[in-house]
């Protein structure tokens, strides 16, 4: 059920517009090295600021991993870390093994987002997981160096299309 907005001033318009202040595009597990690595990409439409939390979901009751939005679980405190990028929220767990596997979930909000919690799961399973891509593994504790990294790319892109 949608609320309905009558559009009549330039006010109730905007109003429409950040309804859908951020999305979850994507959510995808690789190993980097002996850690996993979770990816949750967003589409972000607001410059407010976010929070997020990872969780998983095992044997029906869900542990929180790593969050802003609540406490996260004793177990997982130490090995988990969390670096965030435009557009991309990354969890980091160490020492990963195949007592970690289940249903991780990535959950977004962006601050006075009224819509609701972004939400979206991912199955994990050890033996199935793919290597994470090859030259983050060197950085992985270098989140500035990272950011550079990936940054690159798309300046070169920009200049590009700017020709």
């Amino acid at each position: 059920l949608m609320p309905t907005v009558g559009i009549q001033t330039g006010k109730s318009v905007a109003v429409l517009q950040a309804a859908h202040c951020q999305m979850i595009k994507d959510l995808s597990a690789c190993l980097l090295g002996q850690s996993l690595r979770v990816d949750c990409r967003y589409e972000n439409k607001t410059s407010n600021p976010l929070t997020y939390e990872f969780s998983i979901t095992k044997d029906n009751r869900k542990h929180v991993i790593h969050s802003t939005i609540s406490v996260s679980e004793n177990i997982y405190r130490s090995r988990a870390n969390v670096t965030m990028h435009k557009n991309l929220v990354c969890l980091y767990l160490q020492s990963f093994t195949t007592s970690d596997e289940g249903v991780y979930m990535c959950e977004l909000k962006a601050t006075n987002d009224y819509t609701g919690n972004q939400i979206k799961n991912i199955t994990v399973i050890k033996d199935k997981l793919e290597k994470c891509a090859g030259f983050s593994l060197l950085i992985q504790n270098t989140s500035w160096l990272l950011l550079l990294l990936l940054s690159l790319p798309l300046l070169q892109a920009v200049d590009f299309v700017s020709l």
